[in-house]
């Protein structure tokens, strides 16, 4: 069961999660069986922490699988996601992407 921003109760619907995938990976290259994959992991995680999971939850659960594939892809979600309302938006969640994807630098 998954707890809905309403607060109502629902099934978890892993083809909701997979739709998802595929709607941000469209055109890239990312493969129906990393979609499965990713979606697995959204599952497998969410069962492992044992309380009823939400929306929420979830949606970060999928920015997290999106943001190891394809960069582009987790821009796309995270935009429907977190209902970005302009280019600041997207400035400010690729400034979050690289700097939670750059290499650390080791002393000069």
């Amino acid at each position: 069961m998954v707890v809905k921003r309403s607060g109502l109760r629902a099934p978890f619907d892993r083809m909701k999660v997979i739709n998802g995938l595929r709607a941000a990976t469209k055109n890239r290259p990312v493969s129906e069986k990393q979609l499965e994959g990713m979606a697995q992991a959204v599952e497998d995680a969410l069962r492992e922490d044992g309380t009823m999971p939400t929306t929420e939850q979830i949606g970060l659960a999928v920015l997290d699988r999106l943001r190891l594939v394809d960069e582009v892809a987790y821009l796309r979600f995270a935009s429907v996601y977190k209902g970005f309302e302009g280019v600041d938006d997207f400035r400010r969640e690729v400034g979050l992407l690289t700097k939670a994807t750059a290499p650390k630098q080791i002393g000069s």
